[in-house]
């Protein structure tokens, strides 16, 4: 039989020699969490959540300060103004796209751009279209607080003549004491330069079709009471060094010409001159010396609401031109003392038609009224 094997010796028995391994007693394990030890960890947890989901604060120079006092109340509008102007605008022969939206021989129509033109400076627009019974025309006449004529190319016949008797029919109204703006554009500026003169062939050819230019202002000329009066300085200077406005017309009508002329003269101050394509010098806006009568050669309208010429100029001066002379239109026509029935102005209005889109060629208007 083997004998039995002696007990291991106990570390307590013999304590360690200097040439044999330390034994390290065994470590109690660690004590249980406690509520407290919990308390100790979600604490600054919790608050560091809080910081950051809290909403900033708010500078102490962006606190906001109610005023003292109550706001004063807006002071009442002038009663000498009109503020719900309309413009009574003189419709074209033909639908504006060479026959292809209506071939109609007594349709006629109003490019929108006209429209928008009006619009964007505060007024509505009634059209005084051309071929109604005169009766129609002098009704509507007396429904606006200004008139404006397009451009286009009729140059005689029926619309020629209504042109003449508008234009002395708003000298009549202004004779009698009306306030009565009227705007003539490209042809209309042609047509009352052929009106006033008694000449109606007066016009001279021009190569300035589909071309930005400058405009070169009278020397001596006060801008006061004038359609550049309202215009930034720094502007009214580009008008000279940049190409701003936009010239499409083949007839026109030379500074000699026009100065050589005593009726024009008389009628009509020379306020800006321009160059065409072959360097001739022609006269691009006029202003009437004792009426509200102001002509261009060039178009305001299209720098803003035309894009089917290519030359036409967009840029931010080019259109803060077209506002500035829709914005002095209006405000002309603002002073007429005119105030028709509301209901007759509603009835008459362009918003009774609606625009057609043509520009889908390219070339030409983008929009018409068309009236058939």
């Amino acid at each position: 039989m083997t004998p039995p094997l002696p007990p291991p010796p106990s570390v307590t028995d013999h304590p360690p020699s200097s040439s044999s391994p330390s034994i390290s007693p065994p470590k109690p394990p660690p004590p249980p969490f406690s509520a407290d030890m919990w308390n100790y960890l979600w604490i600054p947890f919790l608050i560091s959540l809080s910081k950051e989901l809290a909403p900033p604060k708010v500078a102490e120079s962006a606190t906001i300060l109610m005023p003292t006092e109550p706001a004063p109340s807006c002071p009442a509008p002038d009663p000498k103004l009109n503020f719900r102007p309309v413009i009574g605008i003189l419709s074209h022969p033909g639908d504006g796209a060479s026959g292809r939206l209506n071939s109609s021989a007594g349709a006629s129509y109003i490019a929108a751009s006209y429209v928008k033109f009006v619009e964007s400076a505060g007024a509505r627009v009634i059209p005084l279209i051309y071929n109604e019974p005169p009766e129609i025309l002098q009704k509507k006449l007396n429904l606006v607080n200004g008139v404006l004529f397009t451009g286009g190319w009729a140059k005689s016949g029926l619309y020629f003549e209504v042109v003449e008797e508008l234009f002395k029919k708003v000298l009549k109204k202004n004779d009698a004491g009306d306030h009565f703006p009227l705007l003539a554009i490209c042809l209309g500026f042609e047509l009352l330069t052929m009106i006033i003169s008694k000449d109606n062939n007066i016009l001279e050819e021009f190569n300035a079709a589909d071309q930005a230019s400058t405009l070169q202002f009278m020397k001596n000329v006060h801008m006061e009471g004038t359609v550049f009066q309202r215009f930034p300085p720094d502007l009214r200077k580009k008008l000279s060094t940049d190409c701003l406005v936009m010239q499409n017309h083949h007839y026109g009508i030379s500074p000699e010409t026009f100065q050589a002329n005593k009726d024009l003269c008389g009628f009509f101050k020379l306020l800006t001159a321009s160059t065409d394509g072959d360097n001739k010098v022609y006269v691009s806006t006029v202003q009437a010396h004792s009426y509200p009568v102001t002509a261009f050669q060039w178009h305001p309208e299209k720098n803003a609401f035309e894009w089917g010429l290519s030359m036409i100029p967009h840029s931010e001066d080019a259109i803060q031109v077209t506002q500035h002379v829709a914005n002095f239109f209006v405000s002309e026509a603002r002073k007429s003392v005119n105030r028709p029935p509301a209901r007759k102005v509603l009835a008459n209005l362009i918003y009774n038609y609606s625009p057609t889109f043509c520009g889908k060629a390219g070339r030409g208007y983008d929009e018409v009224y068309i009236f058939a």
